[in-house]
């Protein structure tokens, strides 16, 4: 019983999170910035792993500055470092996770003109692309990480 409100929660706040992607893609960035930056002070710096690093990575999309969109993308990054290292392994969808967080990480990089942290990453994130599912979205990962390997010229 108390896995199954365990599992509640984490789905409505993942449920949560996802209704503020919709309106953040919606084209209401600030609203959208506002709403993680609550959902982030309800969840904490001590909140799930999986929950933490789901905002971050969203979160990261609405900065205005290079830096600031940097420090969530570390979190997100470091997040799912925890969830893959915690108790009861890794789950799937969160290895397919890593070559996104990497190249977000690498296009950060680019944006903050440190070349070698921006290569670092996109390797990174070819290494960990063998995760993605053949679909759409793992199709759209690697071709943005081959992009990105073309411009750093790595």
């Amino acid at each position: 019983m108390a896995e199954q409100q365990e599992q509640a929660a984490l789905d409505a706040v993942l449920t949560r999170i996802g209704q503020v992607v919709m309106l953040h893609h919606g084209g209401d960035r600030e609203e959208a910035r506002s709403r993680f930056l609550d959902l982030w002070a309800e969840i904490g710096e001590d909140g799930a792993p999986l929950h933490r690093c789901t905002l971050a990575h969203y979160l990261a999309d609405t900065q205005d500055e290079p830096e600031d969109e940097l420090a969530w993308d570390l979190r997100a990054l470091s997040a799912a470092e925890e969830v893959a290292d915690g108790p009861g392994a890794e789950p799937p969808s969160v290895r397919g996770f890593f070559p996104s967080l990497h190249l977000n990480l690498a296009a950060d990089y680019v944006k903050l003109g440190r070349p070698e942290a921006a290569r670092s990453h996109v390797r990174a994130a070819r290494a960990a692309a063998g995760a993605l599912s053949d679909d759409g979205y793992g199709d759209g990962v690697r071709a943005a990480i081959g992009r990105l390997e073309l411009r750093l010229g790595s």
